[in-house]
């Protein structure tokens, strides 16, 4: 059995590292399931999610020249394909309420790779912000008055 790009495929993993999941497919041949191809969120440590052993459905993200093969499980799901599907509205991104959790009740939003960047960016600036002021006002840092 031929391993193409795109198609999905049960497999049983066969060892698990720090940065994925090796997965033996039909035919004998192995994959790697990168940790973050393994779920929808973020992943810390892998072995919460799989075991040596683990039967899982795969999808074939690509088959590189050398023989090695790039597989991932939440992309075999279909939930996700079909949310992804559907253009999403923006919902204005530079408006986001202040403060952790600020917006935690709102649905996720497709970003692509610079929107989550500068939206992290921007987030760990206010942090830091806020971090330093907090500390330098404990301390007695500049501006404050002595005596």
């Amino acid at each position: 059995m031929s391993i193409e790009v795109g198609s999905k495929v049960k497999g049983k993993v066969t060892g698990i590292t720090n940065f994925g999941a090796f997965v033996e497919l039909p035919g004998g041949s192995t994959g790697l399931v990168h940790i973050s191809e393994v779920a929808d969120n973020y992943v810390k440590d892998i072995n919460d999610h799989l075991t040596v052993g683990d039967e899982v459905e795969v999808k074939v993200l690509n088959v590189e020249s050398d023989g090695k093969i790039g597989l991932s499980i939440r992309k075999a799901k279909d939930q996700p394909q079909q949310s992804q599907s559907r253009p999403r509205p923006n919902r204005g991104n530079d408006q986001r309420g202040g403060g952790r959790g600020g917006n935690s009740s709102a649905p996720p939003r497709a970003e692509n790779f610079e929107q989550k960047m500068a939206r992290f960016l921007k987030d760990s600036e206010d942090r830091l912000t806020s971090l330093k002021r907090h500390t330098e006002s404990k301390r007695g840092g500049r501006g404050a008055k002595k005596g």
